[in-house]
């Protein structure tokens, strides 16, 4: 990962790859340092966001598309604009109902997502 995204204090969408998740869904990694980062996730309609579960916890705001999302056993739908909370463990995944991007922040980073 390139180090400079950690060290400035602007971040430029079209400047940062994507990464390719398989199954319709992409990652891009935006900004981070060890207490926080910050991810998009691209998904095509139908496509999972499987269910899992880790420490870290997260906030997510759809940007755009339409979304199922599960977290700790309740579905709701959720829209450009909607946010949602993610309790450290608790189990929570998402479906695409209309293609869009979820903009993920996490405490502490991900660091598994920079292997």
């Amino acid at each position: 990962m390139n180090l400079k995204i950690m060290q400035s204090e602007f971040i430029f969408d079209n400047d940062l790859p994507w990464e390719d998740l398989d199954g319709g869904v992409k990652r891009k990694i935006m900004a981070y340092e060890p207490s926080l980062m910050m991810t998009k996730v691209a998904f095509e309609k139908g496509s999972v966001g499987v269910l899992h579960q880790h420490v870290h916890v997260q906030m997510a705001y759809v940007e755009s598309g339409v979304f199922e999302v599960e977290v700790a056993g309740q579905k709701r739908t959720l829209k450009q604009g909607d946010a949602y909370y993610i309790p450290s463990n608790a189990v929570h995944g998402v479906v695409c109902l209309e293609a869009g991007i979820l903009v993920d922040v996490f405490t502490p980073m991900r660091q598994d997502f920079l292997c």
